[in-house]
């Protein structure tokens, strides 16, 4: 048997870039598989609390949207791209509203009801929508609800993706994608599964990091594989920190979200003197990279664990009506966000850069897309606004379900494929290697490779890399696939990408803020940082 399954589409990660061209795809009689590494709601898009920014606001306008995008992006976002997306802002949550998404609501003082509109560091209006502030776990349930009854799709958990399955294009100077090898997690097994199309949508890598606030989910791997497959990889280095992670040390990756500063919450010390104005004069409604910056500077000039952030000066049936999942999470660590304020620390947050593609998805291999945080499509620039990644998810899906729908009757039948071959591999008898290998790298990477850098500290980083990937690659080599196994070594080659285009920005710019270099170079144009494989050069 050639492959265990074929499909027209396989769409590689489940969150609301996945799912949302599965269900445009699929209602186009489109034939899509779509594999999540764990549950289908392990991915960030269900932990996403803020909302999804779009003009609504009779005071607000599609000029304005952009003006502040490309403000927060620092020189560096693609101004057809950010066009393109916030034009298709309304008719995205429109979309997500047929799904069955529900969004907060206000009434107008006719009575009538409208989209409650919160505002986020960055933004010069109030036009972020919301669902509370579970924006992601709202859009993700109705999306997967939808998944599951649609007769076109189907959904398979727990399956991981070992290596992408390329071959030779028609005119021989490039690549073809023909499907992936893939782990059954529960079975142990490896598939072979063919499609004409494959989509990467697997989230970013900001557990590559001590601190993060993502989901275990976000190891980088549709990053490392399109890598290995030879795509070139963009803007690593503009790796976002959100400034507002719960601090406690019970609680793992609890994101206190951005709509908390902007409905009034105020960032203090322990004696309650407020600091971000000595940083911007936005104060706490300064785009994210500008407040990680100044509270890793109070935690370390103070040598404190961390600062707080207020909002207790609004009325409890405010907090409990806007912030309801962060006020009962608060709670059951003993802390009434209603009186108190939430003791909080930066923590990795949004892979900006990523998978070169372009308008449309596309990558550098034929009939291979990236979508969502794991692309660089020029939306973010060096820095991401808050609440525009799931306007991204959104809007490339539907340009990505365009472009696939238009190509698939033309792409010619896949080949034979050959099944994946284990019989020199065993069992291992050494676990505590992957344990071991995966705290030591998100140490280092917190350590040299965080908030600020050096070209000291970069070069500390890439040694201890490089030593990592020979001892991981020693270890795949010998022994049967697990999902810890293939996340490892996704990690240390995303790594190694952060790493490599930190070292080659000599300014700081966004996101990537170098004590060697704390000055913008204005001595040329802002350029990208673009890496390419080998084959590629």
């Amino acid at each position: 048997m050639p492959y265990s399954k074929n499909y027209d589409v396989l769409i590689i990660g489940s969150g609301g870039a996945g799912l949302s061209l599965a269900l445009k795809l699929a209602d186009q009689s489109t034939h899509v598989a779509v594999l999540s590494k764990f549950a289908l709601t392990a991915g960030s898009t269900y932990y996403a609390q803020g909302g999804i920014s779009a003009v609504f606001g009779a005071d607000d306008s599609i000029e304005s949207h952009i003006e502040d995008t490309l403000a927060a992006g620092a020189g560096l976002c693609d101004p057809e791209i950010v066009r393109l997306t916030v034009t298709h802002g309304k008719s995205s949550i429109d979309w997500l509203r047929q799904q069955g998404v529900i969004f907060t609501e206000e009434k107008t003082k006719s009575g009538e009801k409208k989209l409650h509109l919160s505002r986020e560091g960055g933004h010069s209006h109030r036009r972020v929508v919301h669902a509370a502030d579970a924006t992601g776990k709202a859009v993700s349930l109705s999306l997967i609800e939808r998944a599951q009854e649609h007769p076109n799709i189907e959904l398979f958990e727990y399956h991981n993706v070992v290596e992408l399955i390329t071959a030779p294009d028609s005119d021989q100077t490039g690549k073809r994608i023909l499907g992936a090898y893939v782990l059954d997690s529960k079975k142990q097994h490896v598939k072979t599964i063919a499609a004409r199309a494959v989509v990467l949508a697997t989230g970013g890598a900001s557990k590559a990091y001590l601190y993060s606030t993502n989901p275990q989910s976000s190891t980088g791997d549709g990053i490392a594989l399109a890598w290995r497959a030879g795509c070139r990889i963009s803007n690593m280095e503009f790796m976002q920190f959100h400034p507002t992670c719960l601090y406690h040390p019970k609680a793992q990756s609890f994101l206190i979200s951005e709509a908390v500063r902007g409905e009034g919450g105020k960032l203090i010390l322990s004696d309650g003197s407020s600091f971000m104005q000595h940083f911007d004069p936005r104060g706490e409604l300064a785009p994210r990279d500008i407040v990680a910056r100044a509270i890793d500077h109070e935690i370390k000039k103070r040598g404190i664990d961390c600062v707080y952030l207020d909002i207790s000066h609004k009325s409890e049936q405010f907090i409990r009506e806007h912030f309801p999942t962060i006020y009962q999470q608060c709670l059951e660590f003993d802390i009434d966000i209603t009186k108190q304020p939430i003791p909080v620390v930066p923590a990795a947050h949004y892979t900006c850069g990523g998978v070169l593609t372009d308008s449309y998805a596309r990558t550098d291999i034929t009939n291979l897309y990236a979508i969502g945080e794991v692309a660089c499509t020029g939306l973010h620039g060096a820095n991401r606004m808050a609440s525009n990644s799931l306007l991204e998810c959104l809007v490339f899906a539907d340009r990505a379900s365009e472009d696939i729908l238009q190509k698939l009757p033309c792409i010619s039948p896949i080949p034979e494929i050959p099944d994946w071959d284990e019989s020199k591999v065993s069992d291992s008898d050494e676990e505590v290697v992957v344990s071991h290998n995966w705290d030591e790298l998100r140490r280092f990477m917190w350590d040299y490779v965080g908030i600020v850098r050096t070209d000291k500290r970069l070069h500390r980083a890439m040694s201890r890399v490089e030593l990592l990937k020979k001892e991981i690659a020693e270890y795949y080599s010998n022994f049967r696939v697990t999902s810890d196994l293939l996340e490892l070594r996704n990690l240390v080659i995303v790594a190694e990408l952060i790493i490599r285009c930190a070292q080659q920005r000599k300014e700081s710019r966004g996101l990537h803020y170098t004590l060697d270099y704390p000055e913008l170079d204005n001595s040329k144009p802002p350029q990208n940082t673009i890496l390419t494989p080998e084959h590629l050069r």
